[in-house]
């Protein structure tokens, strides 16, 4: 069952780094919002100095025709240079404006070979501040992108106070998940393998893979029996673990890299423990997907878990936190807690509220 609008409600949907999480939530939300005149314009998750400064530059050679049409709605993802595309098109200026943060820039670790960038903090800002209504998958998202702007305009030479600012955009924010689709359960649907352990994360920095492959490593060499499958996004620069892993943990290992869309569905199928580590995460896709399909989560107790995830499925967040739960999940699986129920994730929960979003006045 989807939710419908009114015909006449146009609504153009900006996607200014189509990364895989901005794909999906932008082709969901177009798909079970029914009734609507839908445009949407995405530019490729590639070049993000460029792409998050100059966006609008690039759709007003591109695609000035399109933004010079008139909607009743803008809904921007925070790459959107929202504020600089409103003044280009007075059109969009009088739409009412829209901006989904799938995460924000001021909590986003920062590798050691990287400087510290400020256009894509100040872009997510004035955004934010150009918006008519600004919207925040979690409240870890929202809190963190308001903690930091305050921390990072302390900086300006002028020190212009942003308390009141700030804290009324916390306040007037709204929190909306990125939906995960249900799931066509069939009654033939091989069990998990309670010891088979899976990461399907970015192969990033970020994403902390030294203290998984340390966890595992342990594991090993104390003499655990477990399976692995090493899956998500691979890109050209891999952090050197994952060559170690791949050579230390052979025998463990049942799939590796990246894998076809089917294949990987099969491999979450299969996948009794799915893991993260992440230094940064704003709502865990990948990790809700896996739980989904029957993989218990362990998630470490910061960011966004704790709002996502009850208290048997968090680690301390440390190396050796993470070893002895594992340890005890797969030496004696009577202490593996039940699979979590993943209807709350789901669009048939989210319907509605996102058909309001697009359809509520502005109260000025």
């Amino acid at each position: 069952m989807h939710t419908s609008l009114t015909p006449r409600t146009r609504v153009l949907l900006l996607s200014a780094y189509d990364a895989i999480s901005h794909r999906y939530w932008a082709d969901s939300v177009m798909q079970h919002v029914d009734g609507v005149e839908w445009t949407a314009l995405r530019l490729p998750a590639r070049h993000f100095r460029w792409r998050v400064r100059g966006n609008p530059l690039t759709w007003l050679l591109k695609e000035g025709d399109t933004l010079s049409q008139p909607y009743d709605v803008v809904l921007a993802t925070s790459m959107v240079d929202l504020a600089t595309l409103a003044g280009l098109f007075p059109s969009l200026g009088r739409a009412r404006k829209i901006v989904y943060f799938h995460e924000n820039q001021f909590a986003y670790p920062v590798s050691e070979e990287q400087k510290p960038q400020v256009e894509g903090k100040m872009v997510n800002l004035y955004a934010a501040l150009a918006a008519d209504t600004v919207v925040f998958n979690t409240a870890y998202n929202r809190d963190s992108f308001i903690d930091g702007a305050r921390a990072f305009l302390k900086q300006m030479p002028e020190n212009v106070p942003a308390v009141k600012p700030l804290e009324a955009l916390r306040q007037r924010a709204k929190v909306l998940p990125v939906p995960i689709m249900p799931l066509d359960r069939h009654p033939s649907h091989t069990p998990p393998n309670p010891r088979r352990i899976l990461w399907n994360h970015r192969w990033e920095y970020d994403k902390n893979p030294e203290d998984f492959f340390a966890a595992l490593f342990d594991l090993s060499e104390q003499g655990v029996a477990f399976d692995l499958a090493v899956l998500g996004q691979r890109f050209r620069h891999v952090p050197p673990i994952f060559a170690e892993a791949e050579q230390r943990l052979a025998s463990h290992i049942t799939a590796w890299g990246p894998q076809p869309e089917g294949r990987y569905q099969a491999e979450l199928d299969k996948g009794g423990i799915v893991v993260s580590t992440t230094r940064h995460e704003f709502q865990g896709l990948a990790i809700m997907e896996a739980a989904q399909r029957g993989a218990l989560p362990l998630v470490p107790d910061r960011l966004c878990f704790p709002d996502l995830y009850p208290k048997a499925y968090r680690y301390d967040g440390t190396r050796g936190g993470l070893y002895e739960r594992l340890y005890r999940w797969l030496t004696t699986p009577a202490y593996q807690p039940a699979p979590l129920d993943s209807a709350r994730w789901e669009w048939p929960s989210w319907q509605a509220a996102y058909a309001s979003l697009l359809t509520e006045e502005v109260v000025d």
